[in-house]
């Protein structure tokens, strides 16, 4: 086990039981001309995080532990879409409609594509999600349960919306949940802002927070010990890195 610095208190990372999840890195979400940038959003500040995320990416990588992107998207004849849903947005902004990089939401169209800089491995899973959890209707349980994943980090947009959302579906499934703070976005910074204190309140009510470098280190501090050998079980790595802000906006 490895203590990484996090918020509320201290994290203690299960090296062969975590895995990563990165929430909706899509190109309509994040590419300028995309579909999040016509409804007048800030698609900067969600570019903002992809060196984090991509250092996150690598980290996990590296250690060996699973990575899981997510694409918020739909069957091309929108039979997964729920009507509620589908009736929301202005008419020619709406789930399904032509939008400027194809058809909006909907599996395969280039906006619904992961970000090139974060592209997935051959190896790596990639689930596609009608809700806004990405445990709805998706078989991620299963996977996880296949892996032997007890603690799961988070990455990715928006940070009060389909992050928030897949973490606490998370929590009430029993996992450990930690997000890295600047690896996820909202277009908004104060939303972002609420959201991380809300899932870090009342003692981790939903999880844990802390900055990338810390959950990197700690994976790093884990490859250490096997290779060497010469620290005790019972006396677990800490990585305590100098604490830095909410991220990109803050």
């Amino acid at each position: 086990m490895v203590t990484v610095a996090a918020r509320p208190f201290d994290f203690k990372l299960d090296p062969a039981r975590v895995a990563l999840i990165v929430i909706d890195m899509q190109r309509d979400f994040l590419e300028p001309g995309g579909f999040g940038e016509s409804l007048g959003n800030d698609v900067a500040r969600l570019q903002a995080i992809v060196p984090a995320t991509a250092r996150l990416i690598e980290g996990f990588r590296a250690a060996g532990r699973p990575v899981i992107h997510t694409r918020e998207c739909h069957r091309p004849d929108l039979s997964d879409c729920p009507p509620a849903k589908l009736a929301r947005g202005a008419p020619g902004s709406r789930i399904g409609d032509e939008g400027p990089m194809g058809r909006i939401l909907v599996a395969g169209e280039p906006g619904a594509e992961i970000v090139p800089e974060l592209f997935p491995a051959e190896d790596e899973l990639v689930i596609d999600k009608p809700g806004k959890g990405a445990f709805y209707a998706t078989d991620l349980s299963a996977h996880l349960e296949a892996l032997g994943v007890a603690q799961l980090v988070f990455a990715g947009v928006t940070t009060e919306v389909c992050v928030q959302t897949t973490m606490r579906e998370a929590n009430d499934r029993g996992f450990e949940c930690l997000i890295a703070e600047d690896a996820t976005e909202s277009y908004f910074a104060e939303f972002k802002r609420a959201a991380i204190e809300m899932i870090v309140a009342q003692g981790a009510i939903v999880g844990w927070a802390a900055p990338v470098a810390a959950i990197v280190a700690g994976l790093t501090a884990v490859e250490g010990e096997q290779a060497s050998d010469s620290r005790s079980v019972a006396e677990p790595a800490v990585v305590s890195p100098a604490p830095i802000g909410f991220g990109a906006g803050f």
